[in-house]
């Protein structure tokens, strides 16, 4: 299987070769020239498989270069209990008449660490493959959990340095004090002053500029990626949806071949590109429900196909998904327009110049024909907070609460009685604050901030906090460095240890 750029370059390359750049040399983002299809008889055997398994079985179909060995060490050392808290990895969970996927029981308590566990071994093997001389400098920009699960992920591995980028006051505080304690030789954290578009762009203009990567080459060193722009970010996700299907089976909630809805919280359109790329494959995956905060950018676009980034930008109580760019939308439009990369690259420029571009035609209604989508504010977040845990002692994050509203609205404009499964991204006690004062309201909302809450939360609910968390406390503050998002090059650059600019 090779791999191309959305936006025209004609070179074809390795999943590895892939991996290690993250993305490609003239901006645009790697895709599979093909997507391998599979049948229902490959998804029901499935079943009786534990989930690194069935990674492997769906993993091994677009990282050819990978021998079968070399897969399987990889998931064995990502999806095992000494990082996971449950042994099925992302266990589905019934609320109610609903599913819950539930995709933070991983080291850093988001679903970051399905992919993030595992990108580091395979982009380690990259260099490897690809006789690679450079040492990686992963460059990472985080709207709160893709940077504490990349320097989890990456602390300490050979040959790759970490710098992940994040938004001043715009995380929680539990996301920031996760990455401000990081330990690890190879890392370093940064707030930029600014919101997550911001320090997006930063990384992307350091990719595309040529001059920087020339000095970084005399060094020895290359940048690669570990945002969900980074195929081997992205592939490890697709695994989710069928092992959820195929949970569904097990448990004959379903029956093979029906077709399941999936209600996917998002903000950079990677975690439910996966599920359209499951689609792609075979999965009998109905609609695609994509869900959005205030921030509903996507929301826009997937009913009007205007996507318009220049809006008012709120910080809200589900502050990863506090985004208005979001990178893996162009994947889609790749695959919508049949691989027109003319087109694609004209809709990005008019989005880099304007900060905007319009799908019209067939390409909008093939869109639409497999996304819902639709938003929900904070009061309507807590909302959904508070009547599930009251109807069924079952505790969301505010994204999966955002999922959870916006599902519950489809089935209300639609009365699409297809089973659906709610994709859950966050344990509830990364954003406890909130979420204590949805469960009890007001009056037990802690007053000493997020780490008082922790167990206020628990004491409120009788759920344990994960360790990782419950440590945060006691853990010194590594990283104190600020910067104006202007200054990021310059950042970078003295970090490594560069000439500056």
């Amino acid at each position: 299987m090779n791999y191309v750029s959305t936006r025209g370059s004609q070179e074809a390359v390795t999943s590895a070769m892939a991996i290690q750049r993250g993305i490609a040399p003239d901006g645009g983002l790697y895709v599979p020239v093909s997507i391998p299809q599979v049948d229902h008889d490959f998804i029901a055997s499935l079943v009786p498989f534990d989930y690194r398994q069935r990674a492997q079985m769906i993993l091994s179909r677009f990282l050819t270069d990978y021998s079968e060995q070399e897969l399987k060490e990889c998931l064995d050392a990502a999806y095992n209990t000494d990082k996971f808290d449950c042994s099925k990895i992302a266990p589905l969970h019934p609320v109610g008449a609903h599913n819950v996927l539930e995709l933070w029981h991983g080291p850093t308590s988001a679903f970051k660490d399905m992919a993030l566990q595992v990108l580091p071994r395979f982009l380690s093997l990259a260099l490897t493959k690809n006789k690679e001389q450079s040492d990686i400098v992963i460059l990472v920009a985080t709207s709160g959990d893709t940077g504490k699960a990349a320097l989890e992920g990456f602390k300490d591995v050979d040959r790759i340095r970490i710098i992940v980028f994040y938004p001043h006051n715009g995380v929680s505080e539990i996301q920031r004090l996760q990455m401000v304690s990081q330990e690890g030789n190879n890392v370093d954290v940064v707030a930029v002053e600014g919101n997550f578009d911001d320090a997006q762009t930063g990384v992307k203009i350091l990719f595309q500029d040529s001059d920087f990567q020339a000095k970084l080459a005399a060094g020895g060193l290359q940048f690669s990626s570990a945002n969900s722009i980074n195929w081997g970010r992205l592939a490890p996700q697709i695994v989710y949806y069928f092992s959820a299907y195929a949970d569904l089976l097990d448990s004959g909630r379903i029956a093979s071949g029906q077709p399941v809805n999936f209600a996917v919280p998002t903000g950079n359109f990677g975690n439910i590109l996966a599920g359209y790329y499951a689609k792609l494959m075979g999965l009998p995956i109905g609609r695609l429900i994509c869900a959005s905060n205030s921030n509903n950018v996507l929301t826009d676009f997937l009913q009007t196909g205007v996507y318009d980034r220049n809006r008012e930008f709120f910080k809200t109580l589900s502050p990863s998904m506090d985004i208005l760019v979001s990178s893996n939308l162009e994947r889609l439009l790749y695959h919508i327009t049949n691989g027109n990369t003319v087109q694609v690259l004209a809709w990005m420029e008019n989005l880099k110049t304007e900060g905007c571009y319009s799908v019209t035609g067939q390409d909008l209604a093939d869109i639409q024909s497999l996304f819902w989508s639709g938003w929900a504010d904070d009061n309507l977040t807590i909302g959904a907070i508070r009547r599930v845990y009251r109807e069924h002692a079952y505790v969301m994050d505010p994204h999966t609460a955002v999922a959870w509203q916006v599902y519950e609205q489809y089935r209300s404009q639609t009365n699409d009685d297809t089973p659906c499964v709610i994709v859950s991204t966050a344990s509830p006690f990364k954003f406890n604050e909130s979420v204590l004062q949805a469960v009890g309201g007001p009056e037990l909302s802690a007053q000493d901030g997020e780490i008082s809450a922790l167990q206020a939360l628990s004491q409120r609910t009788g759920l344990k906090i994960p360790p990782a968390l419950a440590e945060l406390a006691d853990k010194p503050v590594r990283h104190t460095l600020v910067c104006a998002k202007e200054d990021m090059p310059m950042v970078v650059a003295d970090l490594l240890g560069m000439q500056a600019r």
